[in-house]
């Protein structure tokens, strides 16, 4: 029988964007390195919390980021919170994520990682990545949604895998977004054309919440539970 990890997994593993990126932007797909390390990692991940064929609600964020994702494979999750939250062995780089510090916090306010993946499965609203290197030569982060020619070049790849995320098996009443500025503009605007759920809450982003509102984390997870609480299981 294949699970709802089978699913996410084979997703995973065959996600890819073959389209053309505006100059100076590259893509960031943690699945297409030199091994298959981050996908045997993701995939213990999902096999521990995911066994099953329970339909979750989907809550998702902008797209994987160079060192929660980028690492782990699995949204939010940096090497830290992977093995001492999660129990998943990793071995090699160790990252730190401020965005999975404040997820964590609020799975264990939520009830742990158990309770709370048997409801929900975090995904993204582009499920691959971009950086841009800078002046410096360093590479940082990049959003689809920072220039108007990234958007219009991943606009079909997003649809395409918000309906394959769909059909991992989640169901479609409410979704969660993270992020309440561009994020929740872009897939309201998207929503509204393709009727994929029936209703968006957005929150905000975990990364603003800790370098903007760090002092009012506790606030924010509550909101973040009383937001989840609208979710019908």
């Amino acid at each position: 029988m294949r699970f709802f990890a089978d699913r996410v997994t084979e997703f995973n593993r065959t996600v890819e964007f073959s389209g053309g990126l505006p100059e100076g932007i590259n893509i960031l797909n943690p699945f297409r390195g030199e091994d298959d390390y981050i996908l045997q990692v993701s995939s213990a991940f999902y096999r521990k919390f995911y066994s099953d064929n329970s339909p979750r609600h989907l809550i998702l964020g902008i797209n994987p980021g160079r060192f929660g994702a980028g690492f782990t494979g699995v949204p939010f999750t940096d090497t830290k919170r992977l093995t001492a939250e999660c129990g998943i062995q990793y071995t090699g780089r160790q990252t730190h994520e401020p965005s999975s510090v404040f997820v964590y916090e609020m799975i264990r306010a939520y009830g742990g990682p158990e309770k709370f993946y048997s409801r929900f499965y975090i995904t993204s609203v582009c499920p691959l990545g971009f950086t841009q290197t800078g002046h410096s030569g360093r590479e940082k982060n990049y959003n689809y949604y920072d220039r108007p020619d990234l958007t219009a070049a991943v606009d079909e790849f997003i649809i395409e895998n918000i309906r394959k995320q769909i059909a991992i098996g989640v169901m479609t009443d409410v979704c969660f977004c993270l992020g309440t500025g561009k994020n929740e503009k872009f897939l309201l605007a998207l929503n509204a054309k393709h009727k994929f759920f029936g209703k968006i809450i957005a929150l905000e982003h975990p990364r603003f919440i800790m370098q903007y509102r760090s002092k009012s984390m506790r606030d924010y997870i509550g909101k973040y539970l009383q937001a989840f609480g609208q979710a019908t299981m």
